[in-house]
């Protein structure tokens, strides 16, 4: 099994980016961003992540238009983060190739454990 070591973050909000960033960076992953479509299209053949956190609503091309266009020469997996939660939106992102759906608004749990640490104290609400 190999770890993912680069994911490209492809959503329009700041403060959104910026959180999921944090957290993933925290885990040891390199993270790229982008905040339109054409910018995820470029990033995606010029950096080669390993994994792509993509958000539907996005300026320039939509993210089902930008997962149709990375299907058609990549299997990158593909996370769907999106404020759409409709059954229809669901099973669309999956047909067209997402490896898994996630709705915003969203909460986070933190691990904190390690070893020699109280397990009680591991998980935070974020």
């Amino acid at each position: 099994m190999t770890l993912v070591k680069r994911i490209l973050l492809v959503d329009d909000e700041p403060r959104l980016v910026q959180l999921v960033r944090d957290y993933l960076e925290h885990g040891g992953f390199g993270v790229v961003t982008a905040g339109d479509g054409p910018t995820a299209l470029r990033a995606a053949s010029t950096q080669h992540p390993d994994l792509i956190v993509l958000d539907l609503a996005l300026p320039g091309l939509d993210g089902l238009d930008v997962m149709r266009t990375l299907r058609k020469t990549s299997e990158v997996p593909i996370i769907l983060l999106t404020a759409r939660g409709e059954e229809s939106d669901k099973i669309a992102g999956l047909e067209l190739g997402a490896d898994d759906y996630l709705t915003k608004p969203f909460r986070s749990v933190r691990r904190s454990w390690s070893p020699g640490c109280d397990r009680s104290s591991a998980g935070r609400m974020a």
